[in-house]
C-alpha cells in the first residue's frame, strides 16, 4: 500500500518561514561583507591597538563567569533537589529569583553601595575615622566587579537546568555508589554530575553567550571587551569598518559557543533514565548541616536579588522621578509597544517556522530552522550593526532614486523607523520562540494530523483548530518570554532607536551613565517588575516533583535559553 503523500504547506505559510530564515540569516551576512571590506589595514591596526585587549578581557570574563555559576547553579541544585532543609520549598522558587534583573540593573545598585560615596565606605570611615588613603577597599568598577554581577543574573541558567536534571534521575546509581563505600558527596561527584554534565555543560554555555552579548554592565564599569568596542568604534570613533570587523571576532566566538551548545543540548534530550526509574528519596539535614545549604542556596538570592531590590526601592524613595508622569509613561509606552510588536512578529514567524517543517520536513525546512534559531548566540550590538549596513543602503538608494525622478525626498524609511529595531529583535530572540513552540509541538501527535487530513482539513485549517488549542499554553509562554526579554534588550536598542524614542532600558542606561543612580532607580524597578512573570513560568515548569516527562524537560529547557 502506497505511503500517503504529505500535505503541502500553505504557499503563504512557507513565504513566511523563508523570510523569517532570511532575515535571521541577513545581519550575519552584512557583518561578514562589510568586515571583509574594510580592508586590511583596519584589521592590522585592530590587531596592533585594542583586539589583543579586548579579546583577553572578554576571555577572562567569560572563565570568571562560566566557573562561577557552573559551582553555585550546580551545588545549589543539588541542595534542594537532594536534601531537605528548613525554607527549601522557599529557596528552591527564589534561587530563580535573579533573573529578573538584567546584569547592569545590578551594576547601578551594587556601584551606589560599594562605591567610595556609597553607604558602605562612608559607614566605614565614619566608625574608623580613616581618610580615603587609609584603607583599601575592593573597585567595584572593575573586571571582577562585572563579573561578579554577571554571576549573579547568569547563574539560574544552570541552575534550572542542572535542577531539570537531578529531578529526572534515578536513584538507582546513587544509591550503588553508596553501597560501594562512597559518601555523600562522593557520589555526587561521582555519579550525580557526571550523569548531569550535558544540562550543567549546556547551562554554562548559555551563560558564555549571555556574557559575550553583555554590553550594559561592561560598558557602566568601564571593562574593554568586544561588546564595547564595538559601540566605541561606531559611535566614538566613527569607524565603521573596525565596528563590523569587531562585531565579525564576536560573531565567530558566538556561533562557536552555539555549535557547542546544541551539541550539548541534543545529547541532553536524548538520555532517559530508563525504565527503572526510582524516585530519589531526599535526605534531611539538620544542625550545621542544614545551615550550611540554607547559607549556600540563600546568599546567591541575597545578592542577586533581595539585596538589588532594597537598593534600587531605597534609591527610588528618595528621588523626584515618577512612573506615572507623561515622561516616564511614554518610556514605558514606547517598551511596550517595541515588546508586544516584536513578540507576536516572532512567534507568528516561528509558528510558520515549525508548521513548515512539520507539513514538509525537507533538508530546506530544516535548514531555514536552523538558521533562524541560532539568533540567540549572536549579541544585540552585532546584529544591530549587521542590520544597520543593509538597510541603510537600500535607504539612500531609494532616496537618490526618489531625488532625481521625482524630486522628492524619501530620507531614511527603515534606519529612521522602529520597524528595524523589531527586525533586531526578531533576529535575537526568534530561538526563544522556536524553542518553545517545538517543545510543544512535540506534544501534539502525528496521528492527529493524519486524521485531520482524512477528514478533509487542509494545513491551515489543521493549525487552526487542531494544533492552535493545544500549543495555546506554549504560544502564550513564548509571547511572555519574548515580551520581557524584549524590554530587557539594551544594545540593539542603544544603536538602532530613532531620534527621541527611548525606552525604559535606554533611560536607565543614561542616567546610570550620568551618576543619577537614584533616577535610574525607577526604570530599573519596572524592567525587574516584568521579569517576575517569566521566572514564575520557569519554576511551574521545571519545579514538579516527580520523574518529569522528555517533553516537560525538554519544553523547560528551552523557556530557560533566552530569559534573562
Amino acid at each position: 500500500m502506497a505511503k500517503p503523500a504529505r500535505p503541502t504547506p500553505p504557499r503563504r505559510m512557507s513565504v513566511i518561514a523563508w523570510l523569517a530564515a532570511g532575515l535571521c540569516l541577513l545581519p550575519m551576512a552584512a557583518v561578514a561583507v562589510a568586515a571583509l571590506g574594510g580592508g586590511t589595514d583596519t584589521l592590522a591596526g585592530l590587531a596592533g591597538s585594542v583586539l589583543p585587549r579586548y579579546a583577553g578581557t572578554t576571555a577572562l570574563l567569560a572563565l570568571i563567569v562560566g566557573v562561577g555559576t557552573a559551582v553555585i547553579g550546580t551545588s545549589t541544585a543539588w541542595l534542594v533537589t537532594a536534601t531537605r532543609f528548613p525554607g527549601r520549598r522557599v529557596l528552591e522558587i527564589a534561587l530563580a529569583l535573579p533573573l529578573t534583573y538584567p546584569a547592569y540593573v545590578l551594576a547601578y545598585a551594587y556601584t551606589d553601595l560599594l562605591d567610595h560615596p556609597g553607604w558602605v565606605q562612608s559607614t566605614l570611615r565614619d566608625l574608623t575615622g580613616w581618610g580615603p588613603r587609609d584603607y583599601w577597599f575592593p573597585e567595584i568598577r572593575s573586571l571582577g566587579g562585572a563579573a561578579a554581577m554577571l554571576t549573579f543574573v547568569l547563574y539560574p541558567y544552570v541552575y534550572l537546568l542542572a535542577r531539570a536534571a537531578f529531578l529526572r534521575q534515578s536513584s538507582t546509581a546513587y544509591i550503588a555508589a553508596r553501597t560501594l563505600g562512597q559518601g555523600p558527596w562522593g557520589a555526587f561527584f561521582r555519579v550525580s554530575v557526571p550523569v548531569a554534565r550535558p544540562a550543567i555543560a549546556g547551562g554554562v554555555l548559555l551563560v558564555l553567550m549571555e556574557t559575550l552579548a553583555d554590553y550594559g554592565t561592561v560598558s557602566y564599569f568601564g571593562v574593554q571587551t568586544f561588546a564595547t568596542g564595538i559601540y566605541v568604534s561606531w559611535f566614538g570613533l566613527f569607524d565603521r569598518g573596525a565596528a563590523a570587523q569587531l562585531a565579525l571576532c564576536l560573531l565567530v566566538i558566538a556561533l562557536t559557543l552555539a555549535v557547542l551548545e546544541r551539541r550539548q543540548r541534543q545529547h541532553l534530550r536524548h538520555h532517559d533514565a530508563g525504565r527503572r526509574f526510582e524516585r530519589m528519596e531526599p535526605a534531611t539535614l539538620s544542625g550545621r548541616a542544614a545551615a550550611g545549604a540554607i547559607l549556600l542556596c540563600g546568599l546567591p538570592v541575597l545578592f542577586g536579588f533581595l539585596l538589588p531590590t532594597v537598593i534600587l526601592v531605597t534609591l527610588a524613595a528618595d528621588t523626584s522621578q515618577l512612573l506615572f508622569s507623561p515622561r516616564y509613561l511614554g518610556f514605558l509606552q514606547h517598551s511596550v509597544t517595541l515588546a508586544a510588536i516584536a513578540a507576536v512578529l516572532t512567534v507568528g514567524a516561528a509558528i510558520a517556522l515549525g508548521f513548515n517543517a512539520r507539513l514538509h520536513p525537507t533538508r530546506g525546512a530544516q535548514s531555514a530552522l536552523r538558521v533562524a534559531g541560532i539568533g540567540y548566540a549572536v549579541p544585540g550590538g552585532v546584529i544591530a550593526v549587521g542590520l544597520l549596513f543593509p538597510f541603510a543602503a537600500f535607504d539612500n538608494a531609494l532616496d537618490a532614486v526618489m531625488e532625481a525622478r521625482f524630486g522628492i525626498d524619501t530620507g531614511l524609511l527603515i534606519t529612521g523607523s522602529i520597524w528595524l529595531m523589531i527586525a533586531a529583535y526578531m533576529v535575537r530572540f526568534m530561538a526563544v520562540a522556536l524553542n518553545t513552540y517545538e517543545s510543544g509541538l512535540a506534544t501534539v501527535n502525528p496521528n492527529m494530523d493524519a486524521v485531520a487530513r482524512t477528514l478533509g482539513h487542509g494545513p491551515a485549517p489543521m493549525l487552526r483548530r487542531i494544533h492552535m488549542p493545544i500549543l495555546r499554553p506554549s504560544i502564550l509562554t513564548a509571547l511572555l518570554i519574548v515580551f520581557v526579554d524584549v524590554m530587557k534588550e539594551l544594545p540593539a536598542t542603544l544603536i538602532l532607536r530613532p531620534f527621541n524614542y527611548d525606552t525604559l532600558a535606554v533611560q536607565a542606561h543614561r542616567l546610570a551613565s550620568d551618576e543619577r543612580l537614584a533616577e535610574a532607580a525607577v526604570p530599573s524597578l519596572v524592567i525587574g517588575a516584568v521579569g517576575l512573570i517569566p521566572v514564575a513560568i520557569l519554576c511551574w515548569s521545571i519545579g514538579r516533583e516527580g520523574r518529569p516527562s522528555r517533553d516537560a524537560i525538554a519544553a523547560a529547557a528551552a523557556q530557560v535559553q533566552r530569559t534573562a
